[in-house]
């Protein structure tokens, strides 16, 4: 997500934090390249407009020129500015109503809405313990309804039975009544789309309307289509008017332009955002995570939730032990990885991590890619149980075989237990040096200011931890000093 714009930007910014002083010209030059990496990740020009002349207000004066680290104060601004842009006060979903609360789904056929009304059943019914209902009033598109029948047996959420031939508005009226009747804390109908907006489509859109009143009429759109996007948006909420919006996609969305348009130019919230295909998959929008994201910041908070979400405590605390006791087998590796995938793999780890797009082509060259997680997990599903326990049985003929078992080559094979004992020995290293010790390994390694700056991250981090009893987010810290 933001992949181009992170990269453009970065390298602007970046520019003038290497500057000990910043000129006006300095300044001007950079809003010019901002100006231009924007319009090229598809911004709409009246939204660019607006973020480079509120940049300019705050960037060219005496206060940011002469202060200590103007590059920095600039970063800051821009920052800001995106927050402001994409929406600073980060609008939840309102649920604040007598049950049922009804939450209408808006969009174009092929805009991901029928998934999207599966994976917002599935976000309410698992984080905010809602007893949800799903309705598709979709009679057009072949097997809408049964899609939806089928996603809610996927995740668990109840749907309204299919009967055929029944129209939109009947079938609005039965969901209605039937939420009301059997306690459901939240109806989401799913209005059929078509493939470019039309009058029969907004009709029909406003009569479900008019008839449900949804607390929250949700337009879902696909971030791909960029400028398209915003149009769409445009035109629906001037017709049926929308509440917040949904952009899907996002995870295939290079250039971002949709996103930081959508809230500026229709002045509706986005309230969710579509992070892959996954039915849990759906990430509810923060414009300060999002600028982290696209200024290169990282989003440690998301990263953390996610971490939470996926790896449980006892799970983490055993492996800790393990670890700490050298006694971290290749089984143990193998939930690692596994825990990995769920939280969205290596391409979603990373672009969590702060600093990660300055060497995304690094990375590309190292062929870090999702797939090999899986790879991995299939080479040592191939290995028997006591070769997990005790990979030092690997010998050569095991290891063709192996590779023959799971579709890879014997270098793959070698490549995965070459991994497993490179982690073995740091985990040992990092154990003998203790918390202080390690830092320093580290910083020596990195060097720099770079160096210096991660020590001083991580040295924090390892006083929380030993505030806090030696426990981290995930379990303790077997490393900690005694």
């Amino acid at each position: 997500m933001f992949e181009n714009l992170t990269g453009k930007l970065g390298n602007v910014l970046d520019g003038l934090k290497k500057r000990g002083a910043l000129k006006e010209e300095d300044v001007l030059l950079a809003l010019r390249d901002i100006r231009t990496a924007l319009l090229e990740a598809d911004v709409a020009l009246p939204v660019v407009k607006d973020f480079i002349d509120k940049v300019r207000a705050e960037a060219i004066g005496e206060k940011v020129l002469r202060s200590i680290t103007p590059g920095q104060q600039v970063v800051k601004i821009v920052h800001d500015v995106l927050v402001e842009t994409l929406g600073h006060e980060n609008s939840e979903l309102n649920l604040a109503t007598q049950p049922p609360a009804v939450i209408l789904m808006a969009g174009l056929q092929g805009s991901g809405k029928t998934t999207s009304a599966g994976k917002l059943g599935k976000f309410l019914q698992d984080k905010q313990r809602k007893k949800v209902m799903l309705a598709s009033l979709d009679v057009y598109r072949p097997a809408a309804q049964e899609q939806l029948e089928i996603l809610g047996k996927q995740i668990h959420v109840s749907t309204l039975p299919i009967v055929a031939g029944e129209k939109p508005l009947d079938i609005t009226k039965r969901a209605l009544k039937a939420a009301k009747v059997e306690g459901y804390d939240v109806l989401i109908l799913d209005s059929a789309g078509r493939l470019s907006i039309d009058d029969a489509l907004m009709n029909e859109l406003i009569a479900v309307r008019d008839l449900a009143r949804p607390i929250e009429t949700l337009l879902v759109t696909d971030s791909l289509t960029g400028q398209d996007a915003v149009v769409t948006a445009e035109n629906f909420n001037t017709r049926v008017g929308v509440t917040g919006i949904i952009l899907t996609r996002i995870d295939g969305d290079a250039r971002g332009g949709a996103a930081l348009s959508m809230r500026a130019v229709t002045g509706q919230p986005i309230k969710f955002l579509g992070t892959g295909e996954q039915m849990d998959a759906l990430q509810a929008f923060d414009a300060q995570r999002i600028a982290g994201r696209i200024l290169d910041m990282g989003d440690i908070v998301s990263l953390v939730e996610k971490a939470s979400e996926n790896i449980k405590l006892e799970d983490a605390k055993k492996a800790a032990e393990k670890l700490a006791k050298g006694n971290f087998d290749l089984d143990d590796y193998l939930q690692q990885l596994r825990q990995m995938q769920k939280m969205g793999g290596l391409s979603g780890l990373m672009g969590m991590l702060p600093g990660v797009g300055k060497i995304k082509n690094a990375m590309a060259g190292a062929d870090l890619d999702d797939g090999i997680l899986k790879k991995h997990e299939a080479i040592i599903l191939s290995m028997t149980i006591k070769e997990r326990a005790k990979p030092e049985l690997l010998n050569a003929s095991r290891r063709k075989r192996i590779a023959a078992g799971s579709g890879t080559t014997v270098q793959q094979v070698n490549q995965v237990i070459k991994q497993f004992q490179d982690m073995q020995t740091m985990m040992k290293r990092m154990k003998k040096l203790g918390g202080k010790g390690m830092m320093r390994s580290l910083s020596g390694m990195l060097g720099g200011a770079q160096g210096n700056n991660m020590m001083g991250e991580m040295e924090e981090m390892a006083k929380n931890m030993q505030a806090s009893g030696g426990h981290g987010i995930l379990g303790p810290n077997p490393f900690a000093e005694k």
